[in-house]
């Protein structure tokens, strides 16, 4: 597709990249759990120390799509590598490549920083779990993700004390 470009995110792009981390939360059904803001991104991914990077997929002017990345460090590899996570194409852009054009460009930019992997989850119902199979990702069933947070997380943090 020849009227895409993938770019850096600015600051400037913190309702844009608002925008459309709302649309991938109403793709992932799940449209009342954003509780970002503009200000939250701009703080955390253009602020004096940020903790994440973005890239912002546009064709037609329009934007078409976003990844949110940040690094990961092997202890096994000794080496950093990057962590997506959020990938997103707009529904009105998908099938055009975008989603290919995002991840090669993660996967440059892995490279350039001398990082050795890349990482990402995907639901297990999201049709791209092919897509991503195609390109050569590995579907790791040895790995189970877990998380702890909210109440529980209060709690394991006070038996610190």
């Amino acid at each position: 597709m020849t009227d895409v470009t993938i770019r850096t995110a600015t600051a400037a792009d913190a309702g844009i990249l608002l925008q459309l981390i709302r649309e991938l939360a109403i793709y992932e059904k799940e449209p009342d759990k954003v509780k970002a803001s503009e200000a939250d991104l701009l703080r955390d991914g253009f602020g004096v120390s940020p903790r994440f990077e973005a890239i912002i997929a546009e064709s037609s002017g329009r934007p078409a799509g976003f990844a949110l990345y940040f690094p990961n460090y092997s202890t096994w590899e000794g080496r950093p590598g990057l962590f997506v996570e959020d990938l997103f194409v707009a529904d009105w852009a998908r099938r055009r490549g975008i989603g290919r054009r995002l991840l090669a460009r993660l996967a440059a930019i892995a490279i350039e920083r001398g990082w050795n992997r890349l990482d990402l989850m995907v639901l297990d119902w999201n049709p791209a779990r092919d897509f991503y199979h195609r390109i050569g990702m590995e579907h790791r069933t040895t790995w189970l993700p877990y998380r702890l947070a909210g109440g529980d997380l209060q709690r394991l943090a006070r038996a610190a004390t």
